[in-house]
């Protein structure tokens, strides 16, 4: 795919952005670091706004030796990479406090900045924050997804066509980083992935935390990549590279504030005692995973074990991204009891209705592989409104009331 067919693909992200400055001064683009970002805010330099990064470190030193002077500089204006300079945040507060015009700001950050020590007064009710992730299925495929409005309602779409085998491997392998799509062999990918890593643990962490031992820093990257889709355990991750629990929970949240990890909380009722309530660890894309972790078609066809957790990080990222895409706000967990029964991801909305989702690396589906999926369906009084088994198939099969095996393909149908 080339240069010219990226810049084409339409983002679903782009559609919130546009609601969002017709009504609120500062709206704030958040994602990782070559997701697209950039080529999506230069779309709004034709309508009106400026365009600066912070990335030019003529324009960074401006920005941060007078804040206040920089944005004054500007009536409407993209500000990309903003977390490079967190004091322009104070600055623009008061900018907007004496002009309140919707649409004024339109910011990027390759780092949750709400989160940053360094900002000492937050832009709430003055700004709206919408995430973009690496490039979704559905996106790459230019069709708008109904699945999450369809699961909510107990029902799924059938897809047109089915993503299976060896294509859903290699569509796993790449992710949904540009750049990665770009590649078409694995030993090029990998050797972009030491690089991108590279640069975020030597650029952004630094712009954004005091870190002691940054050298440990793609060490733990590394170990967390072997425990990807795991329950969390700071304390045996960290043993492996010699830092203590409390480090490798500041070190693994920095990670999570760059959005290259994210922890998945779990799903719990109070009256219920048995269930385990510590957190998964999965990577935001299975491309990257791959790199890190050196999986290839090959290795994958020798040992399909392997693409277990992969699998399960790739629907993780396609369903997170399906979320930010709508009006509604959804929240996402995991599901598992001590008696090891578990639903790898469940995705709730503001009425607390439920979607029970559980990934399998194979072309076959069984009635135990429902069993966490109906636990959840007895305990959770009614909420659960649809639980599907995505697995490596062409057929939707019912299993049961609004229990369904699906293909993995339904996620971007």
């Amino acid at each position: 795919m080339d240069e010219m067919n990226f810049q084409l693909i339409e983002r679903f992200t782009a559609k919130p952005i546009v609601t969002a400055l017709a009504d609120t001064p500062v709206v704030m683009l958040i994602g990782p670091r070559q997701c697209g970002k950039t080529t999506l805010v230069q779309q709004f330099a034709a309508k009106g706004y400026a365009y600066v990064t912070l990335d030019d470190d003529t324009v960074l030193g401006a920005a941060r030796n007078d804040p206040a002077g920089f944005v004054r500089g500007f009536d409407r204006v993209a500000i990309d990479e903003v977390q490079r300079a967190p004091e322009l945040l104070r600055a623009i507060k008061l900018s907007v406090d004496s002009d309140r015009r919707a649409g004024r700001y339109l910011l990027t950050g390759s780092a949750n900045i709400l989160t940053l020590p360094q900002v000492s007064e937050s832009l709430a009710g003055r700004m709206e924050i919408i995430s973009l992730m690496p490039f979704s299925r559905a996106e790459i495929a230019g069709k708008r997804p109904a699945f999450l409005e369809t699961a909510f309602a107990g029902k799924l779409v059938k897809p047109s066509s089915t993503v299976i085998g060896g294509e859903l491997v290699q569509a796993v392998l790449v992710g949904g980083y540009p750049e990665m799509l770009r590649r078409e062999s694995s030993r090029r990918r990998q050797a972009w992935a030491r690089d991108y890593i590279k640069a975020i643990i030597y650029r952004d962490v630094r712009d954004i935390a005091e870190v002691e031992k940054l050298d440990q820093m793609p060490r733990l990257l590394q170990i967390l990549a072997c425990h990807s889709g795991q329950l969390t355990n700071f304390a045996q991750i960290g043993g492996q590279i010699g830092i203590d629990d409390k480090t490798t929970r500041r070190y693994t949240n920095i990670l999570e504030q760059l959005f290259l990890v994210h922890r998945l909380s779990p799903w719990f009722h109070n009256r219920l005692k048995r269930l385990v309530k510590t957190p998964k660890l999965h990577f935001l894309d299975s491309g990257l995973l791959a790199a890190l972790q050196g999986l290839t078609a090959e290795r994958i066809a020798q040992d399909r074990s392997a693409f277990g957790a992969l699998l399960e990080t790739f629907v993780f990222s396609e369903v997170i991204k399906l979320t930010g895409w709508r009006d509604e706000s959804y929240t996402l967990h995991h599901y598992r009891d001590k008696d090891q029964d578990e639903v790898d991801i469940i995705v709730e909305n503001e009425r607390g209705a439920m979607v029970g989702i559980e990934v399998k690396a194979s072309a076959t589906v069984r009635a135990g592989d429902f069993k966490g999926i109906r636990k959840l369906q007895k305990i959770s009084g009614g909420n659960l409104k649809l639980g599907v088994v995505l697995y490596d198939g062409t057929q939707i099969v019912p299993f049961g009331d609004r229990l369904f095996a699906a293909p993995i393909s339904c996620l971007w149908s």
